[in-house]
């Protein structure tokens, strides 16, 4: 029994997301168990939204004997390591926990973590860009579950609903039916030229009636400005918006097309119907939860997989034309849409 569990994953926002379902599925098998997650400050909203986490408990690396003092007032029983870095590993072990979790050293992005870890779970797939490997890195993540007795089948999502003044006008505005373009993504090798953003909503809106919303993040507004232009009135922007936001359009949207970023991973785990554009990474690892959304990859010819920039010139990404977007969406606006 696990009477105290800490969570450690600091980062990036879609990696949390992917996290999410452990801390559902130890709530489920601990039903009164405290269960606390730390993480990056810039990442904090999206756990305020997750029900089964009792403290969310920020980390900044100018206070780290701070945090470290902390956690150890805590007396965590276990301590679970989802990031497999350095500093997320010796943070875990810093908490003064009895059994600390992580991944086999084969699968952790630093091995040096491994000597912080009482106790390991090996994925069986070589390292994390083994292209063999097809299981989703959920599935990878509740696998962490095992060293404590659990085997999770489902996982599960638990994030609030919310209203946001943001989503609610857009809602009305367009009946309830628009789709979300999200062009941005932190690696330039993830983002689809806005030109093809902007056709595919001139699309959208001629066989469909639905109207496109433009989302966009911190230094992604001349982006999305671009799509909007490209779209010829078909598309409109988004006013700058919160994790709440995202969540709440999301929920509404009758479809979301994105690559490989946070936004998507927000949707997907709220049960949108997706289109996911992926180049550098694979679907099949990082893609969309349900089997009902469509994917258009370039994986299988991608020479710069996991690069943040393309290193030949020659984005995979750009192989990827309107039409066979509008291909998948036709495909995933026929499938039974699942919502949650």
């Amino acid at each position: 029994m696990a009477d105290r569990i800490l969570l450690v994953r600091l980062g990036a926002l879609g990696d949390i997301i992917h996290a999410i379902p452990v801390a559902a599925a130890l709530r489920r098998a601990f039903p009164s168990a405290r269960i606390d997650w730390l993480v990056s400050a810039k990442h904090r909203d999206i756990l305020d939204l997750v029900p089964v986490i009792d403290r969310r408990l920020v980390f900044q690396d100018r206070s780290t004997l701070a945090a470290i003092r902390e956690l150890r007032g805590a007396r965590y029983d276990v301590a679970l390591d989802l990031q497999g870095l350095l500093k997320s590993a010796v943070l875990a072990r810093a908490s003064g926990a009895a059994r600390v979790v992580g991944f086999a050293s084969t699968y952790l992005r630093e091995r040096l973590a491994r000597p912080f870890y009482t106790d390991t779970f090996d994925p069986g797939c070589g390292d994390i860009y083994d292209r063999r490997e097809m299981r989703h890195v959920v599935q990878i993540n509740l696998g962490l579950l095992q060293p404590l007795g659990l085997t999770v089948v489902r996982p599960e999502f638990p994030i609030d609903r919310v209203d946001s003044v943001v989503a609610r006008p857009i809602g009305e505005r367009t009946g309830g039916r628009y789709a979300m373009l999200n062009p941005g993504a932190a690696w330039p090798n993830k983002r689809w030229p806005p030109s093809r953003f902007g056709a595919v909503a001139v699309a959208l809106r001629d066989r469909h009636g639905l109207a496109s919303v433009v989302t966009w993040g911190p230094g992604e507004q001349p982006i999305a400005q671009e799509t909007v232009a490209a779209s010829h009135g078909a598309a409109t922007l988004t006013p700058p918006t919160s994790i709440p936001d995202l969540v709440a359009l999301a929920r509404g949207a009758t479809l979301m097309i994105s690559g490989d970023t946070g936004p998507t991973h927000i949707a997907t785990a709220v049960g949108t119907p997706i289109v996911g554009i992926y180049g550098p990474t694979r679907p099949s690892r990082n893609g969309p939860w349900s089997p009902a959304d469509a994917v258009v990859s370039r994986d299988a010819i991608c020479q710069c997989r996991h690069l943040r920039r393309c290193k030949l010139n020659t984005m995979c990404l750009m192989d990827i034309d309107v039409e066979e977007v509008l291909t998948a969406v036709e495909r995933r606006l026929s499938a039974e849409p699942t919502r949650v």
